[in-house]
């Protein structure tokens, strides 16, 4: 899979305009939020290996390509990766979910664990990480450390919105994982926002701004 991966689709894109505008509420951020993490599941998983499978219609048989192993197993940056993952959970609702629990200090921007929580099939399956924003690239470099540390064999980061500081961090630490995002932007400001960005995700999500 390429290293960076910008889906390209008109209605993603419908999608993140309105994520992005400062008038939309927080709950049809988080509906907008949903339905992005979704498209981006696909995208992400379209290289997954597949076989094909003998299937009956109600009129006559035939071979079907089907996925070759089982789903992923979906991981979570918390709090905001929570968005993504309600509608990748949609598109493969059979895969088992995990957590990672990180907070980022504002003055030094490094991140922090506090908590943990992965499915031991992780070490079989691989795992999709979801985070929305990748700025500084400081948490997405120690969640895809944690999921690497629990025994996955592979890993893919889904981000709604990207910035080239953050992708250039990501990839330098862990040049085996695949970035698929919506949208890269232009940079990051002084206080490692994405510009021209969307705001704090986590806030526009749950509705605690201010």
């Amino acid at each position: 899979m390429t290293a960076l991966i910008i889906a390209d689709h008109v209605l993603l894109s419908h999608r993140m305009a309105e994520l992005r505008d400062v008038a939309t509420p927080s709950p049809r951020f988080r509906r907008l939020l949903a339905e992005i993490g979704a498209m981006l599941t696909i995208e992400a998983t379209r290289t997954l290996p597949s076989a094909m499978k003998r299937v009956t219609t109600p009129l006559t048989g035939m071979d079907h390509r089907v996925l070759a192993g089982p789903e992923p197993v979906l991981v979570a940056v918390l709090r905001a990766g929570l968005g993504l993952l309600d509608g990748a959970m949609q598109v493969l609702p059979d895969a088992p979910v995990g957590h990672v629990g990180l907070v980022r200090d504002e003055h030094t921007l490094q991140p922090s664990q506090y908590m943990l929580r992965m499915p031991p099939e992780v070490t079989l399956r691989g795992a999709i990480l979801y985070d929305p924003m990748l700025a500084t690239g400081g948490s997405a470099v120690a969640a895809v450390q944690r999921v690497k540390e629990a025994g996955a064999p592979a890993i893919r980061f889904v981000c709604a919105l990207a910035a080239p500081e953050g992708v250039a961090k990501l990839r330098a630490a862990h040049p085996d994982v695949p970035i698929i995002t919506a949208a890269l932007d232009e940079r990051l400001n002084e206080r490692g926002f994405i510009m021209p960005g969307l705001g704090d995700a986590g806030d526009r999500c749950f509705g605690t701004e201010g």
